[in-house]
This record gives C-alpha cells, structure tokens and sequence, in this order.
C-alpha cells in the first residue's frame, strides 16, 4: 500500500527570515502582492516587519486586514473581490491561523471562481486548478496552516467551521521567523502551543498514522513539552523559535494523516460561541485523550509518547496507569501556561450539548479518530469537559 505526503515547496526558518520574501517575489517574476492579514497585527505595527522588506526591494503591495480571528465566508469573499481590484499577481498572508486560512481561501477562488460560494469548498474538495500563488509568514506558533492543505473557514449563518482540505491550497513557500512570533501576548502564545499539541498527539493516534507522520509527530510533541512553557512565561528567544519549528513539524505530519475528534469538538466550540480554536483544543484534549486511551492500542500510543517526554517507567505501567499519566502530564502543561480547563468557561451551556454533539458527528475530522464514536459519546464528553 503506498503513503502520500504533500509538502510545501520552499519553507524558511530562523529569526530574520522574513528577509527571504523579496528575493523569492522577484526571482519568481511576481510583479504585485495582495497582503492578507489582520486588524490586530496592523494595529501592533507587527506587518510592517513585513511590508518594510517589500518596500525597500520596491515591490508594490495592498493590505486586505478584514479577517476574523474565526474567520467567516464573507472575509474571504470581500478578500476576493479586494484581491481582484488589486491586480496583484502572489498572495502574501501574514498572521495566524485565520489570516492563513483566509488566504488561501481567497487563492481557490482567485484560480476556480465556479467555487466563489465558499461552501462547496466544505470537506475534501475537487477544485480543478491549483490556487493563487501564496506565500505564508505564521505569527503564531499553533497552525501549521503555512504547509498544511487545510483551512478552516466559519458558516456563521449555519453556525459550524467547514474544514476545507485541498492540495491546490497549499502555500509554495512558507517563512517561519520567530521574530514575528516573539511579540504574541501570553494567552495567544499558550492557547496556540496547545494547538500545535493537539495536532501532534491526534495525528500520532490518527487511524491514518505511518512512519513518516510518526517521525513529526514524536518530534513536535517532544519540542512542545520541553519549549512551550518558557516560550510563553519567559519569552525565553530559543524558546519561541523551538516553538516555531515544533508547530511547523507537527502541520507536516497531520496534513497527510488527518485528526480527531478534539477537533471535531473545538471546532463547534468555535462556530457557536467564538471560543478560540487553540483555547477549545487544550480544553478538550485531556477529556478526549481518556476516552480513546480505552482502546488498547491507542493507550500503547500513548506509552511511546511516555517514554520519550521523561517517563521511561510508563514501560512497565498498566494501560490505566499509562493513561493517567499522559492526561496529568497534559494538564499540567495547559495549566504551567494558563489555559482554563472547563468549556463552561468559555461559554458553552449544557443546554447546548445535543446540538454540538450534532454538528460534531458531521465534522470531517472525526473518520480519523483511532476509537468509534457516537453522538451520545460526544454529549457525555462535553458533560465530561464542562
């Protein structure tokens, strides 16, 4: 049986690296660049880390900055149309996870404008053309959107996130500069390292897991525990730039393999009540990590994951003890960085559970959970969560 792994083009690491985007732009003969980012960053002053290296390779550019942190069809439909009126030529997105996804929604339309609705770009898409050229500089280090061939865009009328899954979206250089990571506040750092986590140890278990994807996995979760907590408390430099890689490497893995369904949870925590998608993964992840651990194999998972953060004794632990070893050792990592444990701090109302439990049995992530589940299954887990 083969294994398919996509992999972006070109990726650039380090502190400073952003200095690599004019000489990309203009060897590859692009002409004019559309800037998708958000309201926050150009606030901060952070994109003009970015827009300074474009002006002084005098390369002309527009910003597109109408992007919501749960980013809806209609940010990437006026980015469309932004992008059209600009005569830009390359895509540059410069943010996090929503600045990236929006980008690329607004490549697939730019090259397939048949899917201009933005839903039927909903699950695993058919789109005939490759996107828009795009270019990806993450300030945050949780995504990966920057070389994975996802992006997440919110119904906000049917109140669920479509996870749009597509090759043709991937961008064809990604500049990961701790730089632009280094002045994220405290939460956002926190809430976006335990994305990165939960990308890593659901793409570990994912039914879909083989060699390869076990090889960034491993090495994402092993960065994530010994880096997260002073990338955040210490703003300590190596810190964040090990955070930087350790995101990007998890995005390699589970672009190919898939996830679970602490996604297909975060991801209605989102839709419904603007919970940010890092914040609702590191909420649910403990409680899901004890329901799947129920299965043997996916406890067996866990005990390699033990041995190689600094439990060699989980060797000689029983499954029961193997699973609370690894949810103790996740919540204390969410805690050491501030990180709520309970949904119900971040609005959901029990009131609600059926209809999440509804919309998360729909969301594609959950085929790649390593355990079977059913809507019941995810009502208690919300209970289980609150």
């Amino acid at each position: 049986m083969s294994v398919k792994f996509t992999l972006n083009e070109t990726s650039y690491f380090g502190k400073g690296a952003r200095e690599e985007l004019s000489k990309e732009i203009k060897n590859r003969g692009f002409k004019k660049v559309f800037v998708v980012t958000d309201k926050s960053l150009v606030e901060c002053g952070l994109i003009n880390k970015v827009t300074e290296v474009l002006e002084r390779a005098e390369i002309p550019y527009e910003v597109y900055s109408d992007v919501k942190p749960n980013p809806s069809i209609k940010n990437v439909t006026d980015g469309v149309q932004a992008c059209k009126n600009s005569g830009a030529d390359v895509i540059v997105a410069v943010g996090g996870g929503s600045s990236i996804d929006t980008a690329k929604g607004v490549s697939i339309v730019m090259t397939n404008p048949e899917r201009s609705d933005i839903v039927s770009l909903n699950g695993a898409s058919n789109t005939v053309n490759r996107g828009m050229p795009l270019i990806a500089l993450p300030t945050t280090a949780g995504t990966a959107a920057e070389v994975t061939i996802n992006y997440v865009i919110t119904d906000e009328e049917r109140e669920i996130k479509m996870v749009c899954v597509d090759e043709h979206d991937i961008p064809i250089i990604a500049i990961v500069d701790s730089e632009l990571m280094a002045t994220m506040p405290k939460s956002l750092a926190a809430a976006t390292g335990m994305d990165a986590l939960t990308h890593a140890v659901e793409g570990y278990i994912t039914k879909a897991h083989n060699t390869m994807s076990d090889m960034f996995h491993m090495k994402a979760i092993k960065l994530i525990f010994k880096y997260l907590a002073p990338a955040v408390n210490e703003k300590d430099e190596e810190a964040i730039e090990m955070m930087g890689l350790a995101q990007y490497i998890a995005g390699m893995g589970f672009s190919n393999v898939g996830l679970g369904i602490v996604h297909s949870m975060a991801h209605q925590l989102g839709a419904v009540y603007d919970t940010p998608h890092g914040i609702a993964n590191a909420i649910l992840l403990p409680t899901v990590m004890r329901f799947n651990g129920a299965d043997h194999a996916t406890a067996q998972r866990f005990r390699e994951i033990l041995c190689e953060i600094g439990r060699p004794d989980a060797e000689h632990l029983n499954d029961q003890d193997v699973i609370n070893t690894f949810v103790w050792m996740i919540t204390e990592l969410s805690k050491s960085v501030g990180i709520t444990q309970r949904v119900r701090d971040v609005g959901a109302k029990e009131e609600d559970f059926e209809m999440l439990a509804e919309k998360a049995m729909q969301d594609p992530c959950k085929p790649g959970n390593p355990r079977e589940v059913s809507k019941e299954d995810f009502v208690e887990l919300y209970r289980q969560a609150f």
